[in-house]
């Protein structure tokens, strides 16, 4: 779990805070337990507040997990003063969006990818063009409503309001891809702690989303037990030693594993650690290619894929991807945030730089409606300031 703290000034937004915790109480996005979820929240943004010198008051949430589902829907209107208006495009996505859902789900995002003006398909912005009938292809996004209010609720708990919920998968795309990657076709993979998200744009629109119920956490415990040690040092050995392709481990190159118990340390290659991970890792992998080819937009990712989150950080990982999906393969970090990048610009804050910049844009319009308190100690003459925080969830 993270928070990460923005200041908007003339040059973008810079990073003034940061807040990272292991999160208890969910998994797999899910809150299992709301008072040790609440209270990791409570410790991740006491974090990111003494960095900043500011109070945190409300904050942006990035939601995901295997009760997020995508489906693609349509609507039709018709034009009434015979050119398009904003009020025809909201009217035809409120068109698209009144479709059935069972009384356990909310919709989180309705996404135009295309809009048809009397059978003219492929415009983007039809507002100003001239017909009788608008038609819109859109991608909603819907989610449990019980999770999404156990996550209101442990912001709640933390005297926080909440002043958006976006999927992750949009968060990261904002945060790591490039404009032309999206024109060209991308899927972005992001591998958390307990899961995958899968995003694929093409022609510039967000076309597919699935969520994989896998992660980095699954390498972490394939450690654990398979060198039977903590799991506190199978994550460090992962992030130290471990590599997804074994061709790149030097065959006599060796390794310190601590041990459960009394039991003394022991050296192991660390082709060992590697022959343990790689079958997990190709998995995790496998598993995405068959989700872009059940979107049948697999032929269409000219851009390639493009890694992160924490998983993403495993060293070998985007040379065995390249093998696997057998296309371009890059590791995304953030991009478009200064200040602490040195402590931002990794992987695995992807979706929380994400976050950040869609809090910005929705700032834009109104700056004053979180403004910093004072607290005894805390750095003055920040009132007037806009800032921007930013919930991850992991």
């Amino acid at each position: 779990m993270a928070a990460v703290v923005g200041e908007a000034g003339d040059n973008g937004i810079e990073v003034i805070g940061v807040g990272q915790q292991l999160c208890k109480g969910s998994r797999k996005g899910l809150a299992l337990n709301i008072e040790q979820t609440a209270a990791s929240i409570r410790e991740t943004i006491h974090e990111a507040e003494q960095m900043a010198g500011c109070r945190i008051g409300a904050v942006h949430v990035g939601i995901s997990g295997p009760h997020v589902q995508g489906i693609d829907m349509s609507g039709l209107v018709a034009v009434k003063g015979g050119e398009v208006t904003d009020e025809d495009v909201e009217r035809v996505k409120e068109n698209a969006r009144a479709i059935n859902l069972p009384k356990d789900r909310d919709i989180l995002h309705v996404l135009p990818q295309d809009y048809i003006i009397d059978g003219q398909d492929g415009i983007r912005e039809p507002v100003g063009i001239s017909g009788v009938r608008l038609e819109a292809k859109v991608h909603i996004i819907t989610a449990s409503a019980l999770q999404t209010q156990n996550i209101l609720k442990c912001c709640r708990l933390c005297d926080l309001e909440v002043h958006s919920v976006t999927l992750e998968h949009l968060a990261a795309a904002e945060g790591v891809l490039q404009d032309g990657e999206k024109e060209l076709g991308v899927a972005l993979v992001d591998i958390g702690g307990a899961i995958t998200n899968l995003a694929i744009y093409v022609d510039g629109t967000l076309r597919y989303t699935a969520v994989i119920g896998m992660g980095g956490g699954h390498i972490t415990a394939d450690i654990r037990f398979a060198l039977r040690t903590i799991e506190a040092e199978a994550e460090r050995l992962k992030k130290s030693h471990a590599c997804a392709l074994g061709s790149m481990v030097d065959a006599e190159e060796t390794i310190l594993v601590p041990r459960v118990g009394p039991r003394p340390p022991e050296m192991v290659p660390r082709s060992a650690l590697c022959a343990i991970v790689s079958p997990r890792v190709e998995e995790i992998l496998t598993h995405v290619q068959q989700e872009i080819e059940k979107s049948g937009y697999g032929d269409m990712l000219h851009g390639g894929v493009v890694l992160t989150g924490g998983g993403a950080m495993l060293k070998g990982l985007a040379e065995l991807a390249e093998d696997v999906m057998r296309t371009v393969v890059r590791v995304g970090s953030p991009m478009g945030v200064g200040g602490m990048v040195d402590m931002v610009q990794s992987p695995s804050f992807g979706v929380a730089a994400g976050l950040l910049l869609h809090a910005a844009r929705r700032r834009t319009h109104a700056v004053e409606d979180i403004a910093p308190t004072s607290r005894p100690g805390e750095k003055k003459g920040r009132g007037k300031r806009f800032w921007d925080t930013v919930k991850q969830w992991f």
